[in-house]
């Protein structure tokens, strides 16, 4: 296959090789690229951050940093507290992207992520809250890719539980005297995470044909993307599919399956790191 054809006619040039179950770099069309993830101190980039967390998947390169902020809760939600997530696509990270206020596909992720945080209940919003009614913990998760090489919903969520799973709260109190919270820096927690949502992506070749975890070359050509999101349980927390071809009932199911596998793959490395971080 010459690097003609695949400049000139890259669909028909990836066709050749689909026809062959393989892809271009090498990849089985059921196989993930390299993956590989980084917690907290391991990075040494956000040292502001309460927890952070660097993903790998390929090429592609995303961060995570949660930053935890105190705050009186809404009036509505005197019990609750906050989770912000925030995806970032600077120009730096591709040419496709540029300067400015967040692009549809940095919204359109935003949204995403906002979606499986509330689907999933990996966080319970009570858990964040102090004291009803006069303070709540606020969750800034900002996801930022450094290195857009396609598949960018899997790295933010992967990111994104790992960072989480990185945070350590301090005991925070209220002087019933003054009124007033107390930090206590020297006693910290762990956040509560009930749920541990990792999603699996796919992109539809020729609306027929199903290939995992696909590079931005390949999600250009695909006729179709779509995005599940399970948990340790094999529940299914979420399904996002932008338009695109349309997915059999049996071709749906197939994709849920293959989730459920990527989960228990994802769940045992970020385990790994965990454990290879903690103190002894």
């Amino acid at each position: 296959f010459s690097i003609c054809s695949r400049t000139v006619e890259p669909l028909e040039y990836y066709r050749r090789f689909l026809k062959e179950n393989c892809r271009p770099d090498g990849r089985e069309l059921g196989e993930f690229r390299t993956t590989t993830v980084n917690i907290g101190k391991c990075l040494c980039s956000i040292t502001t951050a309460d927890g952070s967390a660097l993903v790998k998947l390929g090429n592609t390169t995303v961060i995570c940093g949660v930053k935890a902020e105190l705050a009186a809760p809404a009036v509505d939600s005197a019990s609750k507290g906050y989770i912000v997530p925030n995806v970032e696509l600077p120009s730096l990270c591709a040419e496709r992207f540029r300067s400015g206020p967040p692009g549809e596909e940095a919204q359109a992720a935003s949204q995403f992520i906002a979606d499986v945080i509330e689907n999933s209940q990996m966080i319970v919003k009570e858990d964040l809250c102090i004291a009803s009614g006069k303070l709540a913990w606020v969750l800034y998760c900002d996801i930022i890719c450094l290195d857009y090489d396609g598949n960018l919903l899997d790295a933010s969520v992967f990111a994104l539980l790992a960072a989480l799973k990185n945070v350590q709260l301090p005991l925070v109190t209220i002087n019933e005297e003054t009124g007033l919270s107390e930090v206590n820096l020297k006693q910290k927690n762990p956040l509560i995470i009930r749920k541990h949502p990792v999603a699996t992506s796919f992109a539809i070749f020729d609306d027929t044909l199903l290939i995992v975890d696909p590079t931005a070359e390949e999600e250009d050509l695909a006729t179709g993307t779509v995005t599940i999101v399970t948990d340790e349980e094999g529940r299914l927390c979420s399904v996002h599919k932008p338009g695109g071809s349309p997915l059999t009932g049996a071709k749906l199911q197939d994709c849920i399956t293959r989730a459920i596998t990527r989960h228990k793959e994802v769940k045992k490395l970020i385990d790994k790191v965990i454990k290879s971080v903690t103190p002894k």
